[in-house]
Parts: structure tokens; C-alpha cells; sequence
């Protein structure tokens, strides 16, 4: 049995960008996995809304990425692939990080991870905030300049990627986030985001 980790925020979770419920385990990407890859592996959903990768969150240690995944790998010992789909909450202006702080704080994010286990590890980069956020709810949240610097995370992924050579998805080329608010995924791209990540999961394990 091959184990994997989905570790990651709202968009792991499955929020649900009509009003903000969650989608059931047959719609969310990372409950469409186990669906998808059948016996022989089993799929472990660690979604949390609000999330953040690396900045303390003042929600608690649940909702900080550094400070929660640890926990998941220590309590998960034989696992085989961890996928890391954190960052994008990083981006709020409240926090007010500077794309060197997103850089450092997701390689510190990678780092710790390699440290901590032995198993691979699947950088998930997400798709880019549209601007109808500033029209939605999460305006409360993001701003242009988090528009801006979601721009920026493909690059600094690829490179984190590249330096500690792990595997990488790019969800711009797969899915959309959705014009309602700019920040979530609509159903048809979880399944577009599923197929992919399974079909990636097939290739390194």
C-alpha cells in the first residue's frame, strides 16, 4: 500500500465558491484520488481553510502550515508521497509578505518536509488570484498586490522545485480558479485537478 499525503488549504479542503460549503469526497481533488488510483494506494486528506504555508497564522497552529504538517508526518510514519498545496493564503496583505519572504518561507516549508521524512514530495503550484476577488467576499483578505504576487508563485515554486529536486504541478496549466471569487475552483476543475495529480502520482511512485 502506498501512502500519500495531501496536504494543503481551502482548495484541498474543497470550499465551495457558491457559498462557501465543501464539496463532497467524490468532487474535491484529493478525495477524487482515491477514486482514481484505486488499490494499492491509499490517499490521506489533510484540507484546512485559511491555511497558510509558512506565516504564523493567527488562527492557530492548525491553520499554519510549518507548524501543522510536522504533526501529520510524525503521526503518518510509512508514507510515500507528501503533495503540498499550501501558499496561496500567504498572500494576504495583512501579512504583508515580500516575494523573498514567500521564497524563503516556502524552502523553508520544502526543507523541513525532507527533513522530516523519507518520502517524495509533490510541490502543487496554484493557479493565480483572478481580480474578481476584490468584488467577492475574500476582498476582506486579498488585494491587488495579492493578485500580483500570486503571479509570482510559479516561478518561485519551480526554482524551490528545481533546488531540491522535487517533483512539481503547475495548476495554471490544468485549472482555473473561478470567476465568482477569484479564488477557489469550481467542481470541473477539481476533477481537472485530480487527473493530473493522479496522473503525476503514477510517475514517481
Amino acid at each position: 500500500m502506498k501512502n500519500i499525503l495531501c496536504f494543503g488549504d481551502s482548495n484541498t479542503f474543497g470550499f465551495v465558491p457558491e457559498d462557501g460549503t465543501r464539496y463532497d469526497k467524490n468532487t474535491r481533488w484529493s478525495g477524487q484520488l482515491q477514486n482514481l488510483l484505486k488499490d494499492g494506494y491509499k490517499v490521506i486528506e489533510a484540507g484546512c481553510n485559511n491555511r497558510t504555508a509558512f506565516t504564523q497564522n493567527p488562527a492557530g497552529t492548525l491553520f499554519t502550515g510549518i507548524k501543522m504538517l510536522p504533526a501529520y508526518l510524525t503521526h503518518h510514519k510509512e508514507l510515500h508521497l507528501v503533495i503540498i498545496a499550501v501558499g496561496i493564503n500567504d498572500l494576504q496583505f495583512a501579512y504583508q509578505n515580500s516575494i523573498d519572504d514567500i521564497y524563503a518561507g516556502m524552502k523553508k516549508l520544502v526543507r523541513m518536509t525532507k527533513e522530516s521524512t523519507s518520502a517524495k514530495i509533490l510541490l502543487i503550484i496554484p493557479s493565480v488570484i483572478k481580480k474578481t476577488i476584490l468584488k467577492s467576499f475574500f476582498a476582506a483578505m486579498f488585494d491587488e498586490s495579492s493578485i500580483e504576487k500570486s503571479l509570482k508563485l510559479p516561478q518561485i515554486y519551480k526554482t524551490i522545485a528545481e533546488e531540491e529536486n522535487i517533483q512539481y504541478i503547475d495548476l495554471n496549466n490544468v485549472a482555473e480558479t473561478s470567476d465568482i471569487d477569484g479564488l477557489h475552483y469550481s467542481s470541473q476543475a477539481h476533477s481537472q485537478i485530480a487527473i493530473e495529480v493522479a496522473k503525476k502520482i503514477r510517475q514517481i511512485l
